[in-house]
């Protein structure tokens, strides 16, 4: 074994300095010319792109630049130029062929901007893209005691607090809503928010335009419940919060509410009076009311169902869902509604009538 051992390294001995060189140092590296410059540089701006809107509470804000440049042979340098004013430059890179680089901006005011990337190389080949994006000006409430709005402008960021939902399934947009683009339903589909921005006390009011799609025959359209402990695969728990939802016919649909008092909970079913049939292309308008003495449902600014309520519970309620009953009522199968939903607004009061057909009045 120790002869073995032996010639095995005299063997890696004479391996190793067999590539050596006659002064017994190891070959150089071959310098390999990089050859000629011929193209320009290729610029991508990775973030904001294009038609990009952001929306925070602040006037001001930074923004994150992100951006890609590749060169065949070297980049020399890349400059950032917000509306003609260079705001940064760069010269070192750890890869002089690809940089992938940011830059944060920490004055960003509301209005449309336009963000030019310029990369040149090092034989003076320069490349520029732009993009034009916008910051859109904090939301004021339009509506007194207004806590929450969704207009579905092709983003699902609620407008008051500036918060996106937890987005179930595969929702997504449609165009041609009440005010431009609107949520569209699909199997499955929903979205929840927390409750702690909407302000939950002895009132309550929502308000949204339905295009209603028969099928499924039955959904949740707007939940605000408990856990049920007793059915956690088929929740059902009616003591607190409400349930606003529809059920019917692929060729009548009835809009429903039920709100829960703490013991019990009180039912606001108009019948024929609250129904709409689905699937004519219209938009209709939705509204209910919650009072300490009485709940109130509205289509299109007229009453079709309204009754006396021993005040509403909010007990172990810390979720809403939107078009769908998921998933805190789900055992009578209100799940996810395939219609379209626009301009969803939830207030801390109980609207009047006359409010609610101003609303509507605003909206069209």
């Amino acid at each position: 074994m120790k002869i073995f051992r032996n010639i095995m390294l005299i063997t890696f001995a004479l391996t190793l300095f067999g590539s050596c060189d006659d002064d017994g140092y190891i070959d150089p590296i071959t310098e390999v010319a990089p050859g000629p410059d011929e193209a320009a540089p290729t610029v991508d701006i990775v973030y904001p792109s294009e038609g990009t809107q952001i929306r925070v509470p602040e006037d001001v804000t930074p923004v994150e630049i992100s951006f890609e440049v590749e060169d065949d042979i070297e980049v020399q340098t890349i400059t950032l130029t917000l509306d003609g004013t260079q705001i940064a430059s760069f010269s070192e890179f750890l890869d002089y062929r690809r940089v992938i680089d940011s830059y944060v901006y920490e004055n960003l005011t509301n209005g449309e901007h336009t963000l030019t990337v310029t990369a040149t190389d090092v034989s003076g080949k320069s490349t520029s893209e732009s993009v034009t994006f916008e910051k859109i000006e904090p939301y004021t409430p339009v509506y007194e005691g207004e806590v929450f709005y969704l207009p579905f402008d092709g983003s699902y960021m609620e407008l008051v607090n500036v918060t996106n939902p937890t987005v179930v399934g595969s929702p997504g947009f449609t165009e041609e809503g009440v005010a431009g683009a609107a949520y569209d339903g699909a199997e499955g589909a929903y979205l929840t928010f927390s409750t702690d921005m909407l302000d939950l006390g002895n009132e309550f009011s929502a308000s949204f335009w339905m295009n209603v799609n028969g099928t499924p025959d039955r959904a949740g359209i707007l939940v605000i419940g408990p856990p049920d402990e007793n059915n956690p695969d088929a929740m059902n728990n009616r003591t607190a919060g409400f349930r606003f939802f529809r059920e019917g016919s692929p060729t009548n649909q009835i809009f429903k509410l039920n709100v829960g008092t703490g013991s019990s909970d009180s039912w606001f079913d108009g019948g024929a009076a609250a129904s709409v049939v689905p699937n004519t292309g219209e938009w209709v308008h939705m509204a209910f009311t919650i009072s300490e003495t009485e709940a109130k449902v509205y289509i299109n600014g007229e009453l079709v169902s309204s009754g006396t309520l021993n005040g509403v519970s909010w007990e172990g309620t810390n979720v809403i869902s939107i078009m769908s009953g998921a998933p805190r009522f789900t055992e009578w199968g209100h799940l996810s509604d395939q219609s379209q939903m626009d301009e969803l607004r939830i207030f801390n009061t109980a609207l009047t009538q006359e409010q609610i057909q101003q609303i509507i009045a605003d909206e069209s």
